[in-house]
């Protein structure tokens, strides 16, 4: 029987999007509050009675924390061109590292709005 979990964090970051015409407001240097929710699946361990510690996870989560939260995402390596796009496929490939049951990261940059990476349909 698979589980699915979803563990949630938030990063404070600001950001340019340098493609953009200089008319676009979102080529100016601005902040977001991302809220950041890792979705992963697996099978519940019959004896501990958990797919995975969510501690655990946290613990994880602590160094890509310190990279990506009250800094400027542009002078991060990888993410040059911060689009929520960019962000969800960093975050989704520096946590399948560790996190191997890792299914999708979805990033909302405002409450309006969210992406999703991979797109994955639900598990049979």
């Amino acid at each position: 029987m698979k589980f699915e979990l979803r563990q949630t964090f938030f990063l404070e970051s600001a950001r340019f999007l340098p493609h953009l015409p200089s008319s676009h407001p979102c080529s100016m240097m601005h902040g977001h509050s991302f809220k950041v929710s890792l979705i992963y699946w697996g099978t519940k361990d019959p004896l501990i009675g958990w797919v995975k510690d969510y501690h655990e996870v946290s613990e994880n989560l602590k160094s890509l924390k310190t990279l990506l939260d009250h800094k400027v995402l542009n002078q991060i390596s990888g993410l040059e061109n911060p689009t929520s796009e960019n962000l969800a496929y960093y975050i989704f490939e520096s946590t399948k590292k560790w996190l191997p049951e890792l299914a999708q990261v979805i990033v909302a940059e405002t409450e309006l709005t969210e992406c999703r990476y991979p797109h994955i349909p639900a598990p049979v």
